[in-house]
């Protein structure tokens, strides 16, 4: 069994190490994503001007006034003094070809006092330029920056959902290879009877034979030390992997596997994404209802439902056909993880209701999906969450590397093993 086990940790290490090493590294990074960028590209998020904020729906005419072939597909309804208004856009379709028009931007920001533009940038470019790198590497954590092709753009978000769910598997493989193996215990069994030794305690005895996994050795050599890192290191984390490991794959596989799963064994709420039919790659639904009237409703929605939660952004989600109007706080949007973030949903054709998400309300299994990404990101315990995020990132990158040079160690001596019986 031992045997085994060792074999399905090997390979399935070696699949996934590379993966890891890539997520480990730029998920320590991203944890600080929006705090980076801004630093990076002060240019295009601060601006100096005073006054009185210009209303949200106005600038969003203004950037598709500048550019007919762009469509604004988010509008921020916050804005902060000094700071420029991020508005995404998609290219439209253009009508002689059928195809979206060549844009080479995604975002737009405005200064909301004076109404310029401040600047342009392509989020989804390969680039490591101060412009392009947060949302590049965002792009690598989460789908390796895999491009659309099949008719599909969700192949890189898959890949790496079977990656994460591929680790949580082979975690519990890894945790079994660090128990005492049955041969050592019965060694020192036999030397305890041989001294004529009192008899400890079964759990004594088992948790003395474990201890050494988790201990490293600093002193002991190069080889030593890699292994120790690689065992005990796995060992110190090992439940803030199963963490990562299982949110990672309920997060890229959420639609494909984690939904219908988790539909299958419990109540769950679904929504406009998860039960609407997307539209084919690159034809988009255009709406018929307008950002206007859908704020209208939104405000009588929310006043409704007596929701203390202002409406502070709408999204149309353009190959499912309806808007996503997002309730919160002013700056609750980027350190909560979402949890002090409420939605609501209505029909781009027609403007119907079609339901709403609130943080921690609903059934168990509601709130267990809803906990996936805070979890995941940290976000849920604040700026430690974040802080202790980063750090993992780091410590999964080392496990991959130490991992790598266990089996390249091994190997080598496997081979010269194998000429020497040769010889």
């Amino acid at each position: 069994m031992r045997a085994f086990a060792t074999l399905v940790h090997r390979w399935a290490g070696l699949f996934i190490a590379l993966f890891l090493l890539v997520s480990g590294l730029t998920g320590a990074v991203i944890s600080w994503d929006h705090e980076i960028d801004e630093w990076l590209n002060s240019d295009l998020y601060k601006v100096e001007s005073q006054g009185e904020f210009r209303p949200p729906l106005e600038l969003m005419r203004i950037i598709e006034a500048s550019d007919p072939q762009a469509q604004v597909v988010y509008v921020p309804l916050h804005f902060e003094a000094g700071h420029a208004a991020t508005y995404l856009v998609q290219p439209r379709i253009d009508p002689a070809t059928g195809k979206p028009f060549p844009l080479d931007y995604t975002e737009v920001f405005i200064d909301p006092v004076t109404a310029q533009i401040v600047g342009r940038r392509d989020a989804s470019e390969v680039s490591l330029s101060r412009r392009a790198l947060m949302p590049f590497l965002n792009d690598l954590h989460e789908s390796l920056h895999v491009p659309a092709f099949w008719g599909s753009d969700r192949w890189g978000y898959q890949f790496m959902g079977i990656v994460a769910l591929v680790w949580l598997l082979d975690s519990f493989v890894a945790l079994y290879l660090t128990f005492p193996i049955r041969r050592q215990q019965a060694a020192a069994r036999r030397a305890m009877l041989a001294a004529d030794a009192p008899k400890p305690s079964q759990d004594s005895r088992w948790w003395g034979r474990w201890m050494p996994a988790w201990r490293v050795r600093w002193k002991a050599g190069a080889y030593k030390l890699n292994f120790d890192l690689h065992r005990a290191g796995g060992l110190w984390i090992w439940g803030v992997i199963l963490v990562i490991a299982f949110t990672s794959f309920s997060l890229n596989l959420y639609r494909e596997v984690f939904f219908p799963a988790m539909s299958m064994v419990s109540q769950v709420t679904p929504g406009p994404f998860e039960t609407r039919p997307a539209a084919p790659l690159h034809q988009p639904i255009a709406p018929t209802i307008t950002y206007e009237q859908i704020l209208q409703q939104a405000h009588e929605e929310g006043e409704a439902r007596n929701w203390e939660r202002p409406p502070a952004g709408i999204f149309y989600a353009r190959s499912l056909g309806f808007y996503s109007v997002a309730f919160f706080h002013p700056g609750a949007d980027h350190g909560s993880g979402g949890m002090e973030i409420a939605n609501m949903y209505f029909d781009g054709a027609d403007g119907r209701f079609l339901g709403d998400y609130l943080p921690w309300r609903g059934s168990a299994a509601d709130i267990f999906v809803q906990l996936q990404f805070p979890l995941h990101s940290g976000r849920i315990l604040g700026l430690p969450g974040r802080v202790l995020m980063s750090l993992m990132g780091l410590m999964v990158a080392m496990l991959s590397i130490t991992g790598i040079v266990i089996w390249v160690r091994k190997r080598k001596s496997r081979l010269h093993a194998r000429a020497g019986s040769v010889a």
